[in-house]
């Protein structure tokens, strides 16, 4: 593979190239790392230029090698670290100029986003208990407690570039693994001298507002031989050994290779209620449901059987348009019995979508959960009224009825329109155009803008008898559309698309009335920071999105 052969490039250490004025091979090196670097060292025609004492041209440097170092430094830290080494084969003083540790640092950062200084570095986001081990030395039959960590006083920031940072840029970013129905959210990042996997997991039902909680998954770093190791952080025994495959683009898999790590003293009744406690903050006698205690035992089930040996797929965050309704991007809900799920809002013409990143038996993730047309905005009634479901089912049906019409007939309708048109009188049918130009004008109102006339901030208050998980919600809105919402049996059977009411509280909210279910969702956005996750476009998006949708179907 051509990115195998360019990482091995990378990591490789060039042997002396000899001084600039070096054997041919070393210009034709030259040539071939930096495009040609006599035409772009060279001032003026690119002509040889006489440096004898005649020479009666401007005293400037004449080639790249004849600038300061210091200026050598600033331009080699603009560019690639990719291409760095090539450059050290053009001449002994770029080769010694590139071991300077600024231009490495340089390239840590703006590529990776490294900010901590190694010289001062305390790991960020594990904590001491990850950190640090107590072990028996043998030789000394004492027990102490041992740094895991490399001593990073011996290591530069190329080596981190090298044997860390590039081998593996392409598992950064955001990621699904393949947990069945449950999917899930996965961020890798930079995080000091780590590579570490986060998995992010939504506050504890129903604090849908509280701040998303974060367990690492994996970490890799590099060891005093300069060598990357990759290590589970599964379980509550610390780091042990791990492994990363790249199974093909935009995929990749871990395996544990310590699973017993991943065990407790009380066995798997122990394991249920830790993980029970760390999954939704209480004990099992503390959820009364029945339903609820079934769902959550399931889950346990199935999602411990993995053991951290997972299959992800890359996500990207949807691209913001002008047009956009709000800021698209991750929001975490309530459904009911199934506690808090993250899902995506995107926009993509008059339509606002919802697509879940995590899931549940009834909706998998990768499912489109919300489906809101923007050309349908919603008057909401009077204060007292919308207490009525009544009310609120006749306005929202209503135009569900039309939507449906409209969509199941348009063929028929355009035909009818056609025979009319010739039969008629010219007269009549110029009439009749204007008739159909103005239906058609009431039927197809732009979204965000459709509803401008309201009041940037209107009351609002769900209806008697609908359910919320959290009765702490807005009491304003900004607007409200027509929209449909996925329901399904056990196992994704008979799914549906059900109509409800979509509400935008602000940017960081929004909420759908479930009619056919009485349910109400509310959503808040994730502020999490998410490097590393834009698309590259939006086609790009969008055939995530499909592919999503293929993964659980």
């Amino acid at each position: 593979m051509d990115e195998e052969e360019e990482e091995r490039i990378v990591g490789q250490r060039r042997s002396d190239a000899g001084s600039c004025g070096g054997p041919g091979r070393v210009a034709a090196a030259a040539a071939a790392a930096t495009a040609e670097p006599s035409d772009a060292c060279e001032y003026g025609s690119g002509h040889n230029t006489n440096r004898g004492g005649s020479n009666t041209g401007p005293p400037h440097p004449e080639s790249l090698m004849e600038l300061p170092p210091e200026l050598l430094v600033e331009i080699f830290s603009l560019l690639p670290g990719t291409v760095l080494p090539n450059v050290a084969l053009v001449c002994k003083k770029f080769r010694q100029i590139l071991n300077t540790e600024t231009i490495w640092r340089r390239r840590c950062v703006e590529e990776f986003g490294m900010r901590e200084d190694l010289r001062k570095m305390e790991a960020t986001g594990v904590s001491s208990q990850d950190l640090y081990v107590k072990r028996v030395v043998p030789r000394v039959k004492s027990g102490r407690f041992m740094k895991l960590l490399p001593d990073y006083e011996h290591m530069d920031y190329r080596d981190v570039y090298t044997h860390l940072l590039h081998p593996y840029r392409h598992i950064l970013g955001l990621w699904q693994p393949d947990i069945g129905p449950y999917g899930g959210l996965l961020n890798v990042v930079v995080d000091g001298l780590f590579i570490i996997g986060w998995m992010y997991l939504p506050p504890h039902d129903p604090r849908v507002e509280d701040p998303m909680r974060r367990r690492p998954l994996f970490r890799i770093h590099l060891l005093e031989s300069k060598k990357a190791t990759v290590e589970c952080m599964y379980g509550h025994k610390g780091p042990h050994k791990g492994d990363i495959q790249t199974v093909k683009k935009d995929e990749f898999s871990t395996k544990c290779n310590q699973t017993d790590h991943h065990r407790m003293p009380g066995g798997r009744q122990e394991e249920f209620r830790t993980w029970l406690e760390e999954e939704w903050g209480r004990t099992l006698e503390e959820i009364f449901h029945e339903h609820m205690q079934e769902l959550i035992l399931m889950k346990f089930i199935y999602t411990s059987q993995y053991d951290n040996c997972l299959t992800y797929r890359r996500i990207y965050l949807p691209p913001l348009m002008p047009s956009d309704l709000l800021q698209p991007g991750l929001f975490k809900g309530t459904y009911g019995s199934h506690g808090l799920e993250i899902v995506m809002l995107s926009f993509h013409g008059m339509s606002a979508r919802a697509t879940k990143l995590t899931g549940d038996p009834n909706v998998p993730a990768g499912q489109l959960t919300l489906d809101v047309d923007l050309s349908q905005p919603v008057d909401l009634p009077e204060l007292d009224q919308q207490r009525n479901i009544d009310v609120l089912s006749r306005i929202i049906l209503g135009i569900h009825e039309k939507v449906q019409r409209e969509v199941e007939q348009p063929a028929s309708d355009a035909s009818a329109c056609v025979g009319r048109a010739e039969e008629e009188a010219d007269g009549a049918a110029a009439e009749e155009t204007e008739v159909d130009h103005g239906a058609c004008a009431d039927a197809c109102q732009s979204g965000p803008s459709g509803s401008s006339s309201s009041p940037e901030a209107q009351p609002f208050v769900l209806p008697l008898g609908v359910m919320a998980r959290n009765e702490v919600y807005p009491r304003t809105c900004r607007k409200c559309f027509y929209g449909t919402g996925l329901i399904a049996g056990h196992g994704f059977t008979s799914p549906e698309r059900t109509p409800g009411l979509f509400v935008l509280f602000d940017e960081d909210r929004f909420g759908f009335i479930w009619l056919e279910l009485k349910s109400f969702s509310l959503y808040s956005r994730l502020t999490d920071h998410l490097p590393h996750a834009h698309a590259p476009s939006m086609e790009r998006f969008e055939a995530m999105l499909r592919n999503m949708q293929s993964w659980t179907s």
